[in-house]
């Protein structure tokens, strides 16, 4: 069995990374930026200051491979690209056997401000002299709710009219674990969602979950960015692995106790 270090491992993917790890049987580091105590066994939290190279190296000592789930969206200090950067030395210093790295679809092609951190932090990871994996993937459910709640808050839900390819993050997070105990691959597949579905059909169906009445609106929007969705650019079609739809999630959620 292998030891694996999952930074961000508290996060929504970090925590499904983790879980199929430890059901795997394999040792789990959980870097964090708080010291929430660890719900499995064969599982301990680390608390770590990303920007202190000591507590990074501490955490990483004696690991078979690290999955790099930690973000940083603001661009402050550099966002992702600086805190990868941070990641990255204390790995090599550790000698990680395969560094791998949760990307996304179409950060080379969408000119969007966090899209370009993924993609520098993917260049240094491919210039790091380390071993390693990169798997870049479509939009978790998670994701989609929040931009349909913040969208049909008004009592005029002014919607994109832009498509997208929802994954659960559990699967994604399967697959995570499942590189970290492989070889070091590259950069691998994409990984999409099963269905590509409309925004403003997904809104309408968010509203009629949560029992929220709102006209729907869709509306087309301008720019460089715009544009590069309204291609696809974030799509996977010829990679749709995923196999839990937007609609199942959404039903589990409201079944779920909040």
């Amino acid at each position: 069995m292998s030891t694996v270090v999952v930074t961000g491992g508290t996060g929504t993917l970090g925590r499904e990374v983790v879980r199929h790890l430890v059901k795997d049987g394999h040792d789990v580091v959980v870097t964090s930026r708080s010291a929430t105590p660890s719900v499995w066994d064969n599982a301990r939290t680390v608390q770590v200051d990303y920007r202190s190279p000591g507590t990074l190296r501490t955490a990483f000592e004696g690991a078979d491979a690290i999955v790099h789930c930690a973000t940083r969206v603001s661009g402050r200090r550099g966002g992702d690209v600086d805190l990868t950067g941070r990641v990255l030395d204390a790995a090599r210093h550790t000698g990680c056997g395969n560094l791998v790295y949760i990307s996304i679809v179409g950060v080379d092609r969408i000119p969007l401000r966090y899209y370009r951190t993924k993609i520098e932090a993917e260049r240094l990871i491919e210039d790091s002299g380390l071993p390693w994996t990169i798997l870049r993937t479509t939009q978790f459910h998670q994701l989609v709710i929040r931009l349909l709640n913040a969208l049909t808050r008004p009592p005029l839900a002014l919607v994109p009219d832009l498509s997208v390819q929802p994954i659960a993050a559990a699967e994604v997070g399967a697959r995570l674990a499942e590189l970290a105990t492989a070889r070091p691959a590259g950069r691998v597949p994409d990984m999409g969602g099963p269905e590509i579905l409309a925004v403003p059909d997904l809104a309408r169906r968010y509203l009629e979950a949560i029992g929220r009445h709102r006209l729907v609106r869709p509306i087309r929007l301008f720019g460089s960015v715009y544009k590069g969705f309204r291609a696809g650019h974030h799509l996977a079609p010829a990679n749709a692995s995923g196999t839990i739809t937007f609609q199942e999630y959404l039903n589990a959620r409201m079944r779920s106790p909040r």
